[in-house]
């Protein structure tokens, strides 16, 4: 019974009273205003804000997870290993396959 409180339910409820307790706090505090065509406007710097959102690709992203995920998992295998030929012939195979992964 004295761990009751550390349950996840338990503790989940008294996470929500709490942050319920801020947040009605902060719109008690919160200034007033005047509704406005400007308060729902997107604001840019003064700037005109282009309505065609940007689409940024993660092909660059894949590339370095994919290069560090190779680079870390292949320095793990060498580092548990027992310096044999077959570790070389492992270690010429990760060089290659960076190698490849940086060329594109």
């Amino acid at each position: 019974m004295n761990n009751f409180i550390l349950t996840p339910v338990f503790a989940f409820l008294i996470y929500f009273l709490v942050v319920s307790a801020a947040s009605g706090l902060g719109r008690l505090f919160s200034a007033r205003g005047r509704k406005s065509q400007f308060k729902s406007e997107p604001y840019a710097s003064g700037e005109d804000y282009d309505p065609v959102p940007a689409a940024p690709g993660y092909r660059q992203f894949f590339v370095i997870a994919l290069f560090f995920a190779v680079l870390h998992l292949g320095i793990i295998m060498i580092g548990s290993s027992d310096l044999s030929s077959v570790t070389g012939i492992y270690l010429l195979g990760l060089i290659l396959a960076l190698v490849a992964l940086i060329l594109g």
